[in-house]
Formats: C-alpha cells, sequence, structure tokens
C-alpha cells in the first residue's frame, strides 16, 4: 500500500527516545507533529517537551518540507537544502546523509499504518546516537 500526501495531512502525537552513546545519556520527547498542505508539498512541524538526561525540560522545534515526487518523499530543511529521499511503504530505508564528518541513516517503519516510525542512526567524529520517532493519530 503506498501512503500519499493527503494521509499525513493533520496533527500526529509524536514521541521520541534518544540514545545517546557519545555522551552515555537517554532522552525522551512527548509533543505533536503537524502536516500542512502548501502548494503541492506538506510542510512538516514538530513541537514538544525535550528531556536529555537529567537535563531541564527544553521546549524542542523542528520543521521539514516533504515533497512527493512518484512513489518518493524528498525530504527538504525549512530553508529547502536536500535532507533525504525515502518511500513512505512497508519497511523503507531513507537516503543516508552525510553532515560534516558525520553520517546520518535512516529506516521508515509503516508496516502498521497509521503507526509509524523513523529510527536514525547517527555516527562520525562528533556524534554517536540513535534516536526513534514514533507516530499515531491524536
Amino acid at each position: 500500500m503506498m501512503i500519499g500526501p493527503a494521509d499525513f495531512v493533520g496533527q500526529w502525537r509524536l514521541t521520541r527516545q534518544i540514545d545517546d552513546r557519545r555522551a552515555g545519556a537517554t532522552g525522551h520527547m512527548e509533543g505533536q507533529a503537524t502536516f500542512t498542505p502548501i502548494g503541492h508539498a506538506l510542510r512538516y512541524f514538530e513541537e514538544g517537551q525535550l528531556r536529555l538526561g537529567d537535563g531541564p525540560m527544553l521546549e524542542a522545534q523542528r520543521i521539514y518540507l516533504w515533497d512527493f515526487d512518484g512513489e518518493e518523499v524528498a525530504m527538504r530543511f525549512e530553508d529547502g537544502r536536500a535532507f533525504h529521499r525515502f518511500r513512505p511503504a512497508g519497511l523503507s530505508p531513507g537516503t543516508e546523509h552525510p553532515c560534516g564528518d558525520d553520517l546520518y541513516r535512516v529506516e521508515y517503519d509503516f508496516t502498521a499504518w497509521p503507526i509509524w516510525s523513523a529510527t536514525w542512526e547517527v555516527s562520525g567524529p562528533r556524534k554517536d546516537y540513535t534516536f526513534v520517532s514514533r507516530y499515531s493519530r491524536d
């Protein structure tokens, strides 16, 4: 089953687990993600409460643009720079994203749609962490 742009529109409950091996800390975020149509793309906006280790509760926000290109999503940063691509179906590895000497790898899981997740592995000289974002309808 291919999931299209209209299937994402609206609000989603977002939870995120973070395992930062370099810092020896874990983290957790609770919030929401909202997909809003803009032209033939979707604007992804997430916001929530984030705590890393024993640190203070922080407000977290992030914006991406999702362009649906055939059977793939081309995800871009808010300023339009390319981030990665993935196919919104089944288990879907995204393309890798180098950030300086660090490398971001992601796998999406749409097998329990409309519950879905993205698991990121980030490694390099400055970073060594995993985070899993889980999405469900409010």
